[in-house]
């Protein structure tokens, strides 16, 4: 069953055109079951990465790849308040998928 992964992220000020960069240009080719994804502005340097894999297997497979590429930019980001720290990270199976 299609599974997601989306994360919320607030970019420090001045690194917004890098962060969209970074996710434009980088390499995808060790996320296997990954079927797509999505960074979407949300709010002022605020932003959803949202990635469409083929399941939950595939997704908590590639969570040490995932956490490598936020490695690269960590410093980048800020702290999103809350006790939540860097990054709102969450993941489920689809419930509803339609394409219109």
């Amino acid at each position: 069953m299609t599974a997601f992964n989306v994360v919320r992220m607030r970019v420090k000020p001045g690194h917004e055109a890098e962060y969209i960069d970074f996710h434009a240009n980088r390499d995808m080719s060790n996320y296997n079951g990954m079927e797509a994804m999505h960074v979407i502005r949300i709010g002022e340097r605020e932003y959803m990465f949202i990635g469409q894999w083929t399941g939950m297997d595939a997704l908590a497979a590639a969570r040490d790849e995932m956490i490598k590429t936020l490695d690269q930019f960590r410093d980048k980001l800020e702290d999103l308040g809350g006790d939540l720290g860097l990054t709102d990270p969450r993941s489920g199976e689809a419930v509803i998928s339609r394409k219109l």
